[in-house]
């Protein structure tokens, strides 16, 4: 985790995110680039090419790269490398094209999370980078000083096709040194036997080279509420989860446990995609 990516919209929990990217950049020696998206009313070609856009656009562009210099020069990243970056695109377009441009190991955002009607049709910008990016994704939902993990919860349903993200929880998990909990839910739909559910995670897990995990079988009406009442009858410095990057229809119907978590935990959520 040498580079880490953090949008900000200059919001508290954008800063919230940023405390926590800055914690462990100094942990890893790594560096931090600042990214702002300029989002105005006719952004992009359109405005460029109309002349009555461009002082518009020249003068948010401005103040936005002063309020980038106010944080890249604040205490918060203090003796951390910073590069500082104003682009004008969507902020979901922008985010997931610069990360798997720029090689970014890891994208740090903040998350207030929703509910309802807005949680269906509106949806986050952090929602949508979690749901797309290639890139494994820190959602953030408080200020915290003191960013630990200890104690590292991992759901799955431990199939051959969510080897490859776990390779990445493998290196997040010993970057901080935490132990991993492997969790698998059981639901009424979807029920296993214990003897059936600890031979997958068994046979899953001695495929890989590690050794501080251990494994839980946890039954409840729903993953999403098996996984955040799992955490915290254990209590869980993160969650973790892969996503398949669900669009469209499918997302509404078949519903996307990444982005009810990353509404709805409380705790700090890391994303990888499969």
């Amino acid at each position: 985790m040498k580079k880490i990516l953090v949008p900000t919209d200059f919001s508290d929990h954008a800063e919230y995110a940023l405390k926590v990217a800055a914690q462990i950049a100094r942990k890893n020696n790594g560096e931090i680039v600042l990214l702002h998206m300029l989002e105005l009313p006719h952004e992009g070609s359109d405005a460029i090419g109309s002349g009555h856009d461009i002082p518009e656009i020249i003068f948010f562009k401005k103040k936005a790269e002063e309020r980038l210099d106010e944080i890249a020069n604040s205490d918060i990243l203090s003796g951390i490398s910073v590069t500082q970056i104003t682009k004008l695109e969507r902020a979901f377009d922008g985010i997931l094209n610069f990360s798997g441009k720029d090689e970014i190991d890891l994208i740090v955002m903040g998350s207030h999370g929703a509910s309802g009607f807005k949680e269906m049709f509106i949806g986050s910008n952090t929602e949508k980078v979690v749901r797309h990016s290639e890139t494994p994704v820190l959602v953030i939902k408080k200020d915290s000083d003191n960013f630990t993990v200890n104690n590292f919860v991992f759901a799955s349903d431990f199939t051959d096709e969510a080897k490859k993200p776990f390779k990445k929880v493998i290196e997040f998990a010993n970057e901080f040194n935490a132990k991993i909990h492997l969790l698998m839910v059981n639901t009424p739909n979807n029920f296993k036997s214990t003897s059936v559910a600890e031979k997958m995670i068994n046979d899953f897990v001695t495929a890989f080279d590690t050794n501080n995990y251990s494994t839980h079988i946890y039954n409840d009406v729903n993953v999403e509420k098996g996984i955040l009442h799992f955490a915290k009858s254990v209590n869980a410095d993160l969650i973790g989860i892969s996503t398949h990057g669900r669009k469209g229809l499918s997302h509404f119907f078949n519903g996307s446990i990444s982005e009810d978590l990353v509404n709805h935990a409380k705790r700090p959520v890391v994303t990888f995609k499969i």
